[in-house]
């Protein structure tokens, strides 16, 4: 490409977004104001596991301002399957029928005239039942004579998945077996902005879906056929989103009920997730009990991994009990690791549904990994530094296909190491922890360290739709079938589009998230939107670009290969005079006299970008904590961070993205963790009890990159949404063991609370 001026890609652009959300004028699902609208409440279950006998509406019905009350004796549903793999008896009843199987199964629905009094009529249901034993704990759930959440199918295991089941012992040869039991503990999603859905009956098209999705176009997919709708027929839209990671990807049993509601009574029908409710029914994520076997020689060198994994399904298994072979596919790791033996099982419990939440099984497979590499240099006597560069994979073994399956494409592993080290210091932190240590000092400094490679755009979510075209105004519309909710996208699709056409970004519209225009699409998860969505614009514009030079060339009789970008539309080089404004491009383009021969009208293009694979971001992570033995508290101190996610298009989104990561790994390592009392009541409900750290808790990060460009896209790019986590969890669990394993501390489970971890000192003393 060819530009009078310098490339805006790679500089720190200002978001486009910020101005409207600082002033509060982005409108939000729950800021619409629909006409006629009728509110609707759910009404849950209370018990986790029970037969129903009969649930009682009579006094609901005759309460002030109440439209319509609804079970599954009266609104009859199909079931809603949440993930297509599974067998259609895990499909989930819409209103519960025969039997509920968690804390939150909806048992009825109510819609009122106001908020207020559906809430209020809700309070008057009573469901009468015979109350069943609760499976929580996912490996008593495994058990014989285990209680069944689906008797027919004679277990609670629901997915199974294994590498190198047959291959001999993985350990064989090992001088030293180091061996780790680590449980990545269920974390809630919660977004600043809850769930909810707006369902608009109508004629054409016959249901209008508004809901916080990260993904319209499969909502749309999902809810229409439920509805005996041809997807054609249904139009979901997102509004602003007030977050996602990742529970905000899917179609909810709420959507459709909504939907269904709203066509039973011929009205608008409103849902709004109360804070309490989004910790019962919007899907968690993590929730994988896991046990790793490293064999190495007694030089420190990796001969083999057994590693096995649990993972919890949740009372009605969708995508998170199929998450356990996104672990399997990141079980190597950054390392050469000969053999790796890898079984897991999923199953389902007596708790909410499981899916993906911000690295979706990949964090967990470094979790595991990133732990027993700790535990084998503790007892090799070796510097958990070093026994990590001593196993890399090198830049010259890719691309490269892993024991797990994955198709790497490139990795300069010691390459981000070598920069945390640097960036951290880590000779000092050594001297100091030292200092600390002999002198018995009541706070001790822990130093943590995690190399992690992650997989972006995995599955298949590769393809993505986009499309540019220049208007008679000269400005440019863009199509993407990505769906933002705070990451930025307008901006960066900005930043491409203008760079590409000299367009200025303020006269460029982006396009998402609403069927109506976007023909189709795969949302934003997993980290793919750049390289898929950003990859297509970049194409698109590319195209409408070539198309523009013959057309300005057969305007201004110039040869097409002297057509360059000039200010506000395209002009011979060298001669800035002799110029055509892209207003007239497109006015020529849609002109039969102005256009050349054989050239289409428009100024135009739409395509599905297929980058032919996933792409693999790394980086390497220096954790530092300070640990009060006295009292078990933990307060981070420092967290360096270098991640890799190829040819950076903005620094600030990327660092932001870095930033965003870190806090919810160090939430899960310290903080975070959904549990439940043995009858499968929840225990951490609400925000009291589910401890979201604020930023004050948080030290400052200190972030930083290297650029190893992907050869997958033609931006180089690659995912940074997920890879703070994944870095930063273990990082910090390495750090507090670290920082008390002189008292012979050797694990501690996250989160790591301050009891948690007192009772690990007094345990070990």
């Amino acid at each position: 490409m060819t530009a009078v001026q310098g490339s805006i890609l790679g500089n720190a652009v200002l978001r486009r977004e910020d101005p409207t959300l600082l002033r509060g004028e982005e409108k939000y699902f729950d800021d619409m104001a629909i006409e006629g609208v009728g509110y609707l409440h759910f009404v849950r279950s209370t018990v986790a596991h029970a037969t129903i006998n009969s649930i009682d509406t009579s006094e609901a019905t005759d309460m002030p301002g109440v439209i319509a009350v609804y079970t599954a004796d009266n609104l009859d549903l199909a079931p809603h399957l949440g993930f297509p793999m599974f067998p259609p008896l895990f499909a989930r009843p819409l209103l519960a029928k025969g039997k509920v199987r968690l804390v939150g199964d909806i048992i009825a629905a109510v819609v009122a005239e106001t908020r207020q009094a559906a809430a209020d009529a809700a309070e008057t249901i009573w469901m009468d039942f015979d109350q069943l034993p609760a499976v929580i704990d996912p490996e008593a759930a495994l058990e014989e004579g285990s209680a069944l959440l689906f008797e027919e199918h004679g277990s609670n295991m629901c997915f199974e998945t294994g590498i190198g089941l047959e291959d001999g012992d993985p350990l064989e040869g090992a001088d030293h077996i180091a061996e780790v039991r680590i449980v990545s503990q269920r974390l809630a999603g919660v977004p600043i902005e809850n769930n909810g859905a707006i369902a608009i009956p109508g004629d054409s098209p016959a249901m209008t879906l508004w809901c916080p999705s990260q993904n319209p176009n499969a909502v749309r997919d999902a809810v229409a056929p439920a509805l005996g709708l041809d997807p054609a027929d249904m139009r979901c839209a997102a509004p602003a989103v007030g977050g996602g990671f990742g529970p905000k990807a899917g179609a909810y049993i709420e959507f459709i009920l909504t939907c269904a509601i709203a066509r039973e009574l011929g009205q608008p029908i409103k849902w709004t997730e109360t804070r309490s409710e989004d910790m019962l029914s919007l899907y968690q994520g993590r929730g994988m009990t896991m046990w790793g076997k490293l064999g190495l020689t007694s030089e420190g060198k990796i001969v083999g991994l057994d590693a096995e994994v649990i993972g919890e399904a949740g009372a009605y298994p969708a995508i998170g009990g199929f998450l356990t072979v996104f672990t399997q596919t990141m079980i190597q790791g950054v390392y050469d690791i000969p053999k790796i033996r890898y079984h897991a099982r999923s199953v389902a419990t007596n708790t909410p549904v499981t899916a993906a939440y911000r690295g979706a099984g990949r964090p967990e497979a470094t979790q595991l990994l990133e732990r027993v590499i700790d535990v084998a240099a503790d007892e090799l006597g070796m510097d958990p530094t070093e026994i990590r560069r001593i196993n890399f994979l090198q830049p010259e073994d890719f691309p490269l296909t892993t024991h797990g399956g994955a198709n790497y494409d490139c990795g300069e592993y010691e390459k981000s190491l070598d920069a945390v080290i640097e960036a951290a210091d880590y000779p000092a932190l050594l001297a100091e922890q030292a200092k600390r240590r002999e002198s018995g000092d009541t706070k001790q400094l822990g130093i943590g360290v995690c190399a992690y490679v992650e997989v972006t755009a995995p599955a298949g979510l590769h393809v993505e739709y986009g499309a540019v075209e220049v208007g008679e105004d000269g400005k440019v519309t863009a199509r993407v079938g990505t769906s933002a909710h705070g990451q930025g996208h307008v901006t960066a699709f900005s930043m491409i589009i203008s760079d590409m056409l000299g367009v200025p970004m303020e006269d460029i519209t982006i396009l998402q998230s609403d069927t109506d225009d976007i023909p189709r699409g795969a949302g934003t998860m997993g980290s793919r939107s750049l390289q898929t969505a950003g990859s297509a614009v970049h194409i698109a514009s590319e195209t409408v670009l070539g198309k523009a030079k013959e057309l300005a060339a057969h305007l201004l009789e110039a040869n097409a290969d002297d057509i360059v970008v000039g200010s506000g539309g395209l002009q011979v080089a060298g001669v800035p005079a002799n110029t055509v404004s892209w207003a007239q491009l497109a006015s020529a383009a849609n002109d039969d006299d102005k256009r050349p021969a054989g050239m289409d009208a428009g100024l135009a293009h739409e395509l599905d970008f297929d980058g032919t694979d996933s792409t693999f971001p790394f980086g390497a992570h220096i954790a530092v904590v300070e640990v009060d033995t006295e009292t078990g508290g933990v307060t981070m101190v420092r967290h360096i961070a270098v991640d890799d996610c190829g040819k950076i298009l903005n620094p600030m989104l990327v660092t932001g993205q870095q930033h965003g990561g870190i806090a919810q790994g160090a939430a899960q390592a310290l903080y975070e963790g959904v549990f439940f009392d043995e009858e499968g009541n929840p225990l951490s409900g609400n925000l009291m009890d589910y401890a979201i750290p604020a930023a004050s808790e948080l030290c400052s990060f200190e972030t930083s990159n290297t650029e190893t460009p992907s050869p997958r896209n033609p931006l180089g790019a690659k995912g940074i949404g997920e890879s703070g986590t994944i870095g930063s969890t273990p990082a910090i669990q390495n750090a507090v063991v670290d920082a008390v394993s002189h008292l012979g501390v050797k694990h501690i489970d996250m989160p790591l609370t301050a009891m948690t971890v007192w009772s690990a000192i007094q345990e070990a003393r």
